[in-house]
């Protein structure tokens, strides 16, 4: 094909490319790759022509766009990560603050009323979790294995089947806010209530320490992951029931976005709390199995894996949104200021 061949039958596209604005990045694409095509055409057979120049000015254009989008996507996601969603659970920290104490005086409650009636442990577990459990989880203790049921022949199955399910009981006790926050407060009473009479078991068979190294390895994250999601809960049914100074549907709006933001930010943590259940709670319940024949996991292990979640759980969530406030940062929208000026 001659140059004046080529020229004419692309000229209008590389015209179209060059003065007006892609729609939305598959056309992006689309053009990109059209243009490397041509490139390549253009330099096998004209390498010196202005074409040339011309389609690698454009070519170069695009990448330099999509190049600096993604950079921007990314310094987005970690402002996310370091501003955003620390001052999001400063603004809420008193919910946050009257959500711990809830569920702690849910799990309280399930304490005092297993202490008072032995039998009331084995009959929630029967009747609002699952029957047999409470039996099974005695016959474990009395044969050697008290806590055979983090056993599971593979692990990696038991990983996306605690993530998933947990993922899931946040993702409910959200939406439940929209129930005026009763079911967030019925979700929390059932969780902590299971909690509870969980814990009972152990400390009643003189195992109480050694269900603290197993059970809160993976725990802390998990409990305190469901307790946010708790306060995401109310803050969602606290915008339906007292809107303040906004209309009620800007109240909402606003509690949609900052429970959502809250619980897809949970994610991450849910998942970290299913590799240690399925992984390293695992190893350590055979430390405490009679004739176990693999090694178990080392009490110091498990003692550095619970002050590392706990540490992090509360810098992240409640003592780093402090500091940042006491910095002067706030966010506006989705605007950072410091000190009441812009911040980038």
């Amino acid at each position: 094909m001659r140059e004046a061949e080529f020229l004419k039958k692309n000229v209008e596209r590389w015209n179209t490319y060059q003065h007006t604005t892609p729609d939305g990045p598959d056309e992006t694409a689309d053009r990109f790759v059209n243009l490397l095509d041509d490139l390549s055409y253009s330099r096998t057979f004209y390498p010196h022509s202005n074409a040339t120049s011309w389609i690698n000015g454009m070519a170069a254009g695009i990448y330099q766009r999509i190049y600096q989008n993604r950079r921007q996507s990314l310094k987005e996601i970690g402002r996310f990560w370091k501003y955003e969603l620390p001052l999001l659970f400063r603004k809420y920290h008193k919910i946050l603050l009257f959500t711990t104490l809830l569920f702690i005086l849910f799990v309280a409650m399930a304490v005092l009323s297993s202490v008072l009636d032995p039998d009331y442990a084995k009959s929630y577990f029967d009747h609002k979790v699952q029957q047999g459990y409470y039996d099974m989880t005695i016959d474990n203790i009395h044969n050697g294995d008290p806590f055979g049921v983090y056993k599971d022949r593979n692990p990696f199955s038991a990983f996306v089947r605690i993530a998933y399910n947990n993922i899931r009981v946040a993702f409910t006790t959200v939406l439940l806010g929209l129930t005026f926050g009763v079911g967030t407060f019925w979700m929390l009473w059932t969780n902590g209530f299971m909690l509870g009479c969980f814990q009972f078991i152990f400390f009643s068979q003189g195992l109480g320490w050694e269900s603290v190294l197993v059970i809160w390895i993976h725990g802390t994250i998990e409990i305190s992951s469901i307790v946010i999601a708790g306060a995401a809960g109310f803050i969602l049914g606290k915008s339906l029931l007292f809107p303040g100074t906004f209309s009620r549907k800007a109240s909402f709006r606003t509690g949609v976005r900052d429970a959502i933001n809250i619980c897809l930010a949970l994610v991450p943590f849910f998942i970290v709390a299913a590799f240690f259940e399925s992984y390293v709670t695992h190893l350590m319940s055979r430390t405490f199995e009679k004739n176990a024949t693999n090694i178990g996991l080392p009490v110091p292990v498990s003692i550095l894996i619970l002050a590392a979640s706990l540490a992090l759980m509360l810098w992240y969530f409640v003592f780093y949104p402090i500091r940042l406030e006491r910095q002067g940062f706030q966010m506006k929208g989705k605007i950072l200021f410091k000190n009441g000026s812009r911040y980038e």
